[in-house]
């Protein structure tokens, strides 16, 4: 009966206790309140016109990248919990049946039920340095989470920008190929009466198979920058979108600011460097819960048990007491948990310095990026406008007679050259300058606030 009734208490605590909502020690508090976004994110809806921010959105909800992030910081929260156990009582059942047999009695049978209940009175830091690791590595999991959305945040921006880059390449490539063919009735109708030689409808048809080819090969660069945005979004690659197409202008130049005030912004705000500090951290409260393994140890435990014979007689016991564990030798178990420990910590100092190094490099490169791409921008608008000037102008004079083939071929691979570095360069400077948001630990919906 006694035994029944333990299982019984038993089943009804295991069942409470492994219930999924069941946190008792407010681990889950310790996560930000947005990162539920994460939990609540719909399926994307892909019959409807994208925008930018749209996009992102759907990036940041279905990306493995950041599920894996975010089932990351959970565990790291429970493993919280796991420290936090430590500063409370524990308390076990045990039960047996013991089924008798003897020549004076045949059968009989022997239950015994006993409690126990232990406690923890102190470690010399212990608990503290272990709960202060799990702490701090919670810490790192948050800032490599935050970390990761801003990485798969630029991941789709830049499929974004180069799916619409891919597209207008695609676009100026037709247009180049429709010149093309221009000149090459040009010259098939100079020829037809006499005023061009059969090398000019040669060169001509040359590039006009020229420019069909590169129209062929912007075709599949469209499909993989397809691909590429579909993946991001955590979609199948053969995934068809519907977009809004940005409305890109001539980038200025109001962003330009003190490149080192920028790179030091960066190690203040920065989510790896945050992470590696935070890794600095869980390795000093490390060294310092390996160096209390060498220390004695103080419990409380009490027990009560109940035993009822096969004589029908029924027992009780009790105890409590003040135990006392003191590590006299371990093989020299904690001697290398120290060592180790406080190797570790040395790792990740330098881990820091080299990620603090490696950030102020990072800053300083997509910042002179964005000033070139800035630049370059403006200068290619302005090469279009002449190189289509230029084609128009050698077009007209060879179809008047008093133009070469080789000025109107040369007018024509420098008009679509100069489009496709206009169209790239515009496309760049947009993903240039997320790219330095991120470097800077800021990228986030304010990046791209405006943009469709």
């Amino acid at each position: 009966m006694h035994l029944r009734l333990i299982s019984y208490m038993l089943f009804s605590m295991a069942s409470m206790l492994l219930a999924e909502d069941f946190d008792p020690l407010g681990t889950k508090s310790l996560l930000p309140k947005q990162q539920a976004t994460f939990v609540t994110c719909t399926k994307t809806d892909i019959t409807k016109a994208l925008g930018l921010s749209d996009v992102v959105m759907a990036a940041l909800c279905n990306n493995p990248q950041t599920k894996i992030a975010w089932q990351t910081s959970l565990y790291q929260a429970a493993q919280v919990g796991v420290s936090q156990s430590a500063y409370l009582p524990t308390l076990s059942a045990t039960g047996s049946v013991l089924k008798s047999e003897s020549s004076e009695i045949k059968t009989g049978n022997q239950e015994n039920i006993g409690v126990t209940l232990s406690y923890l009175l102190y470690d010399f830091g212990k608990r503290d340095a272990t709960y202060d690791n799990a702490k701090a590595l919670l810490d790192v999991a948050l800032f490599s989470e935050n970390g990761t959305i801003q990485s798969v945040f630029l991941s789709a921006i830049q499929a974004y920008y180069t799916l619409f880059g891919s597209n207008a390449s695609l676009e100026a490539s037709r247009e180049a190929e429709r010149s093309a063919l221009a000149s090459l009735n040009a010259a098939k109708t100079r020829y037809s009466v006499g005023t061009a030689t059969p090398a000019d409808t040669l060169q001509a048809q040359t590039a006009y198979s020229q420019a069909m080819l590169n129209r062929i090969q912007a075709e599949g660069s469209v499909k993989s920058a397809q691909g590429e945005l579909a993946n991001v979004l955590g979609l199948i690659p053969d995934t068809t979108m519907q977009l809004q197409t940005p409305h890109l202008e001539i980038p200025s130049d109001i962003f330009e600011k003190n490149i080192r005030a920028l790179m030091e912004e960066a190690q203040r705000l920065r989510p790896d460097l945050m992470a590696a500090s935070a890794k600095i951290k869980a390795a000093e409260a490390g060294v310092k819960a390996a160096k209390a393994d060498n220390m004695p140890t103080f419990s409380l435990s009490a027990t009560s048990g109940h035993t009822e014979t096969v004589y029908n007689t029924a027992q009780r016991t009790s105890s409590i007491g003040l135990y006392v564990s003191i590590p006299i030798f371990t093989g020299f178990n904690t001697k290398y948990k120290v060592q180790a420990a406080e190797q570790q910590l040395k790792i990740n100092e330098a881990e820091y310095e080299k990620l603090s190094q490696d950030a102020s490099l990072e800053v300083y490169k997509t910042y002179q990026s964005l000033i070139s791409e800035t630049q370059a921008t403006r200068a290619s608008a302005d090469l279009v406008a002449s190189a289509q000037a230029s084609y128009d102008l050698s077009l007209g004079r060879y179809k008047a007679g008093v133009g070469t083939i080789l000025d109107l071929l040369s007018a024509q691979s420098a008009l679509a050259s100069a489009k496709q570095q206009h169209i790239q360069s515009l496309y760049t400077w947009y993903i240039t300058k997320a790219s330095l948001a991120k470097a800077m630990g800021t990228l986030d919906f304010s990046t791209i606030k405006g943009q469709p």
